[in-house]
């Protein structure tokens, strides 16, 4: 079994806020555990908001979580210092989702490359020779490097954005939503590209996207996330073919061409906003239960209860109570 390069471990961020305050606090992610095996992709999903881009900042150490943690190739990512610290973020590199925006617009392709590389204190012209492989191993040229981020596409900003992430040899990338601001004639360049450097190098990806596609066509292992928690993990094979969790299935049906019927019925994610999914759930309980038919179609119980934990099913991990009962109620609808 290949070793992990990235464990979190029962990770929670909290947010405090003035305006919040009297409610206390905002749980973004709660008590999430995943690991990224050597070598592979990790694909987490889910709605905007579930909490995906704060479980992986958080898992970087580029804010404080609130309990839990994490470790990378190993090392403990809350407790390093010194050159510890700078030997994690050698390891660690993140892609950002906005490519244009992650770019210093003051600075030249090729200078926001070579930015990571002379913070390693290396000699001027090995920054230059290491520059000129990154650009051509990312897809561009010399002439790319030269110029500034409005003068190249948001293709190009983020195959320079790769190229910076590239620059000190990670381990472990961090895609966040790499593909989304770009056109879609771009994305599957961008997607193709970030695979073969990922054969050529061995390197080992946490992709982040609200996109089933993207991450059926990228990942070795699926996460979906809801509400700040993991409902379902497990092989990408698995759970994306045999999903058993109602939330899971409903982003699958989701997916134009599925052919599958809605459990939640037509337009159900659509209609039910992110900024207000689960308003007055109980503290108690599942957080999907106000949007799940199956469970309200039950007796009040371990649903309204207690929070469901991942348990194996069909090959995978869910997080549901009525697993069971909501794959009858699929396999019905279906009939």
């Amino acid at each position: 079994m290949s070793r992990a390069v990235l464990e979190v471990r029962d990770l929670v961020v909290e947010f405090r806020s003035r305006a919040a305050r009297a409610r206390g606090s905002t749980r973004a992610v709660a008590e999430v555990s995943l690991s990224v095996a050597e070598g592979t992709t990790f694909g987490l999903v889910g709605e905007s908001g579930s909490g995906k881009s704060t479980l992986a900042r958080a898992a970087l150490g580029l804010i404080r979580p609130t309990g839990g943690g994490s470790t990378v190739n190993g090392t403990d990512v809350a407790s390093a210092r010194g050159s510890t610290l700078r030997r994690l973020r050698r390891e660690a590199a993140m892609v950002f989702q906005n490519p244009v925006a992650a770019l210093n617009p003051r600075r030249t392709a090729a200078a926001s490359i070579a930015e990571p590389l002379r913070l390693q204190g290396l000699p001027r012209h090995e920054v230059e020779r290491r520059v000129a492989v990154l650009l051509d191993q990312v897809g561009l040229t010399g002439g790319h490097g030269e110029r500034m981020p409005h003068e190249l596409s948001g293709g190009q900003c983020q195959r320079v954005g790769i190229g910076r992430a590239l620059a000190t040899r990670p381990a472990l990338l961090v895609l966040d939503e790499p593909t989304s601001a770009l056109d879609v004639s771009v994305q599957a360049q961008i997607l193709n590209l970030l695979l073969d450097l990922k054969h050529e190098h061995g390197l080992t990806y946490l992709l982040i996207s609200h996109d089933l596609d993207v991450i059926r066509h990228m990942s070795d292992t699926v996460g979906v996330m809801y509400r700040g928690r993991l409902v379902e993990q497990g092989p990408a094979d698995s759970v994306l073919a045999a999903p058993s969790h109602p939330y899971t299935r409903n982003l699958l049906d989701a997916i134009p061409g599925q052919g599958r019927e809605r459990l939640l019925g037509p337009g159900a994610l659509a209609t039910d906003p992110v900024d207000t999914v689960g308003a007055g759930t109980p503290a108690t309980g599942c957080g999907f239960r106000p949007r799940c038919p199956v469970a309200r179609a039950t007796p009040a119980g371990s649903c309204s209860t207690t929070i469901p934990l991942l348990r194996p099913l069909n090959g995978h991990d869910v997080a549901c109570h009525l697993a069971e009962e909501a794959g009858s109620a699929t396999k019905r609808s279906s009939a």
